[in-house]
């Protein structure tokens, strides 16, 4: 290892790796499967490095990390892929929150609502089929571009505006029945 890759590195890529996990722990479903993805998509990203274009570090990396979730979840779980149904939601997960300030500081109910929902909506996101997770996970909580998502994804942009469109509508479908049976 070189001292001019190492700091190209650490320059690069290290200021990307909370944006990485987060993609790899919404694609292989809790953190530490997202954490094996991550070294196997860093060490990745730091053989690639000098391949490497710096114009957008951040979509390039997040393509090597759902490429390394991918591969991950093909040799552990290698049924996941076979099925457009939608995937099983094994382990509760709460939604990251951001970091929005209100004036006020919420009641106790207020935060228990609030949790409540997040996790209805990290249930929702996690029931989705994998593709559409992708997309919406890449635009919704990276705020990524439809372009840089087809980057990533590999896919037409149509594709991505097609997924992320399904994918908005199978959460708002499924919302309405967890509301409608609770």
């Amino acid at each position: 290892m070189s001292a001019d890759s190492k700091a190209k590195f650490d320059r690069l890529i290290l200021p990307r790796l909370d944006d990485g996990f987060r993609l790899a722990r919404w694609l292989t479903g809790n953190p530490t499967d997202a954490e094996d993805v991550m070294q196997e998509a860093c060490l990745r990203a730091f053989l690639g490095l000098e391949r490497l274009v710096e114009n957008n570090v951040r979509a390039w990396f997040l393509t090597i990390v759902r490429n390394a979730c991918y591969s991950w979840l093909e040799k552990h779980r290698p049924g996941i892929f076979l099925s457009s149904e939608q995937l099983q939601w094994k382990d509760q997960r709460i939604l990251e929150t951001g970091s929005h300030e209100s004036a006020a500081l919420p009641s106790a109910e207020d935060m228990l609502i609030a949790k409540d929902e997040a996790l209805r909506l990290s249930r929702a996101v996690e029931g989705l089929p994998i593709a559409m997770k992708e997309v919406l996970v890449l635009r919704e909580y990276h705020d990524l571009t439809y372009r840089e998502i087809a980057e990533i994804s590999g896919v037409p942009i149509g594709t991505v505006m097609s997924r992320l469109a399904r994918a908005r509508q199978h959460l708002l479908l499924r919302l309405e029945r967890d509301a409608d049976e609770s």
